[in-house]
């Protein structure tokens, strides 16, 4: 990780659960990192935590709706005046809605494809032009996935999920493929986690709570600090090495 202390990361959904650990974990290595949300509050109270904590690198909190790509537009616009630019982009932020497809509402697939799709579309886009722009030429984007991108969950609340997360990986390998195309060095890398102890699980389930903690009873689950782990992992690659999808689930899951 030597390589990137001193660089710009974006992590994209910072507040809480993978976006912290991995927000976290790279200031603690050293680099500059803007930590977005719709709700910064969160990434505050982390980015105080990272300084008392003697951490070599800075989080910066920004607000940001990755809804709305005017603010997306807009924060990279800021990072470019602030920073210079990105040479890391971390695409974590996503959400699911109980929407099933025979009875769902269309305004909770629209705003599972608005983040968990197009959100990491335009951040990636901006960040490349970013990358290309200061001739950045070993860049890293990362996109934080799911299972649930590689095979469909037997579960009616979580099949729409399921599909922009497999637009996830079919973008990701895209974009690979478009790297290549261009004769760029520039890296894209898919993390697939199986059930990860977050608030994830209470958001989806919001008016279940007992519901929702049952999720993470059923057996011991994966730690955001082990996704975080993974992108350091894959961060700290050799330059000629490029991992394409990580897929990590804990042990006792079973699909």
């Amino acid at each position: 990780m030597e390589r990137w202390k001193g660089r710009v990361a974006l992590v994209t959904g910072a507040s809480v659960g993978i976006g912290a650990a991995v927000a976290r974990a790279l200031v603690q290595q050293g680099m500059r990192v803007v930590g977005c949300a719709r709700n910064v509050d969160k990434i505050e109270k982390l980015a105080a935590e990272c300084q008392s904590a003697g951490y070599s690198g800075t989080l910066i909190p920004y607000k940001c709706d990755l809804s709305n790509e005017e603010e997306i537009l807009s924060m990279f616009s800021a990072i470019k005046t602030l920073y210079k630019g990105v040479d890391v982009c971390i695409n974590n932020a996503g959400l699911a809605h109980s929407e099933p497809l025979l009875s769902g509402k269309t305004e909770g697939w629209r705003n599972m494809i608005d983040v968990n799709v197009l959100a990491l579309s335009i951040c990636t886009r901006e960040a490349y032009k970013s990358m290309k722009e200061r001739n950045v030429d070993d860049g890293h984007i990362i996109n934080i996935n799911s299972m649930g991108g590689h095979r469909v969950v037997p579960s009616a609340e979580a099949h729409f999920y399921c599909a922009t997360k497999y637009a996830v990986t079919a973008l990701t390998e895209g974009l690979r493929q478009e790297l290549r195309q261009a004769n760029t060095h520039i890296k894209a890398t898919c993390i697939s986690p199986g059930l990860v102890e977050t608030e994830f699980a209470f958001r989806l389930h919001n008016s279940d709570p007992e519901k929702a903690a049952a999720v993470y009873e059923s057996i011991k689950c994966l730690k955001a600090e082990d996704i975080a782990s993974a992108v350091t992992f894959v961060l700290s690659a050799p330059p000629h090495v490029q991992i394409g999808d990580v897929q990590m689930r804990p042990v006792e899951q079973v699909s």
